[in-house]
């Protein structure tokens, strides 16, 4: 785990679909950005979402990490928090 510095929030991407609802198999060149994910990690002058929030971030702004799985953002790029329905 990466602890977060500055306003730097480390956000571990949802899973890719591999088949839509109806079957169809999607190959990576289908496959759409992700972004949304969990946060890992954040630094300490990020003051809108906390680890463990489910968030909406640009996907233009990610940087990649040590996991395809997990890139970062700055506190900026985030769009919202998803809340459970």
């Amino acid at each position: 785990m990466v602890k977060a510095i500055l306003d730097r929030v480390f956000i571990r991407l949802d899973n890719k679909e591999t088949a839509t609802q109806g079957g169809i198999i999607l190959t990576d060149i289908h496959q759409p950005e992700r972004t949304i994910g969990i946060v890992e990690s954040i630094g300490p002058d990020v003051n809108c979402v906390k680890i463990g929030d489910k968030v909406l971030f640009h996907i233009f702004d990610e940087l990649p990490t040590y996991d395809p799985d997990v890139v970062v953002v700055r506190q900026n790029s985030l769009l919202g928090v998803l809340e459970n329905d």
